[in-house]
């Protein structure tokens, strides 16, 4: 069995105001030729399918037309939900969709779906764990632990009747942690409870499995073994993961124990790059290069340039956030705000608020501004 190994489409998304539905399209065209040069059997989905869990109309017509031609091309899919996807959404029909190949594990409702792929060398047995919290194994299972994350995924699994002599797959949406934790980009959604204990699920717990395809960290990794993996999403979805190199794994299950895996490269329609330096070097025409790729800009000069934003998308029309990095900016940073708590004037407080922003003292005009704004927000000046 050969198969393609999918994770954190985040269809639907947005990136600082871009809708990254183009880029989206062109990634998943490049998917499906993957499929075809590589005539996979199979494609696994792990999960955060949609960004929100009311997708748009548009991102429900994407999916849509992906799984129609994996389907008409005889590609099994098999997909489970994420903590982005509304389960019961995502899980919408998933009985006639079964039928066309389309196996969607949308809702855990107190047992693991399982679905059987027959290849010349027997039977592979696909387990398809969708994204869930320790309340709903203990709502279906209260005789079984459930404190915690890894006790859930654990009591779920436990019920699965998988024969270890056989090649089992398993497809899970979790943060699984091995001897160290994954590494996670900004445009993850990790509570804060996650720096704790109570979302990791340990690794060990998948040892029964020949191959887990994990979804959920947007970083492609390995966790603790090669065969548990996190796919990674297929885009770039923030600053933090401007370096990663994104993949698709290519599984293929030989017999029982033999199991190749290639990581095939991903090229999207637009790269995604961080610029920092003064907004003249930048713009320079020496260094003007690749004007398509989405940009983060971080600009270094000391004083606030005029209408920076429009002057970069001169040059740069797909920037996506500019900031700036200077004096005043580690000035803030390095500030101790309970200096500002002792002050009881406001003119006293907006002033400083200037010196540590712009680096110069407020003007009269702007204090009668700001005393304006106060007074009509009911906050008394004098």
């Amino acid at each position: 069995m050969k198969f393609l190994h999918l994770a954190d489409l985040h269809l639907g998304k947005t990136v600082n105001e871009i809708n990254m539905y183009p880029d989206q399209v062109y990634i998943l065209e490049e998917i499906l030729n993957i499929v075809k040069e590589n005539q996979a059997d199979a494609v696994v989905i792990a999960g955060d399918v949609y960004d929100r869990s009311i997708p748009s109309e548009q991102a429900v017509s994407l999916l849509s037309s992906f799984l129609t031609r994996l389907a008409d091309a005889g590609v099994q899919v098999y997909m489970i939900s994420g903590n982005h996807d509304s389960d019961e959404r995502l899980g919408f029909a998933s009985t006639l969709l079964d039928a066309r190949g389309v196996h969607i594990a949308g809702v855990y409702a107190g047992e693991v779906y399982h679905d059987i792929f027959h290849d010349a060398y027997g039977d592979v047995h696909i387990w398809s764990l969708p994204f869930v919290k320790a309340s709903r194994v203990a709502y279906f299972h209260p005789e079984l632990p459930a404190e915690t994350y890894d006790a859930a995924v654990r009591s779920a699994l436990s019920l699965c009747p998988v024969d270890t002599a056989e090649r089992n797959v398993l497809i899970a949406h979790q943060f699984v942690v091995g001897d160290s934790e994954p590494e996670i980009a900004g445009s993850e959604i990790i509570t804060s409870e996650s720096v704790g204990t109570v979302e990791k699920v340990g690794a060990d717990a998948f040892s029964a499995f020949d191959y887990t395809a994990l979804g959920h960290i947007h970083r492609p990794q390995r966790v603790k073994e090669e065969t548990i993996r996190y796919a990674g999403s297929p885009l770039k979805y923030s600053l933090s993961e401007i370096g990663h190199n994104k993949s698709v794994p290519l599984v293929t299950l030989h017999q029982k124990g033999d199991i190749e895996i290639e990581l095939i490269p991903l090229h999207p329609l637009h790269e995604m790059r961080h610029l920092k330096g003064p907004i003249d070097v930048l713009l320079d025409p020496v260094n003007i290069t690749d004007k398509d790729d989405y940009l983060w800009v971080t600009l270094t000069d000391e004083q606030t340039v005029p209408d920076a934003i429009s002057r970069v998308k001169g040059y740069y029309p797909n920037v996506m956030r500019l900031n700036y990095e200077n004096s005043h900016t580690r000035a803030i940073s390095n500030y101790d705000f309970t200096v500002l708590q002792e002050k009881k004037d406001l003119r006293e407080l907006v002033t400083d608020f200037s010196r540590m922003v712009t680096g110069e003292e407020l003007t009269e005009e702007e204090w009668q501004i700001i005393r304006d704004c106060a007074k009509e927000a009911g906050y008394e000046t004098d």
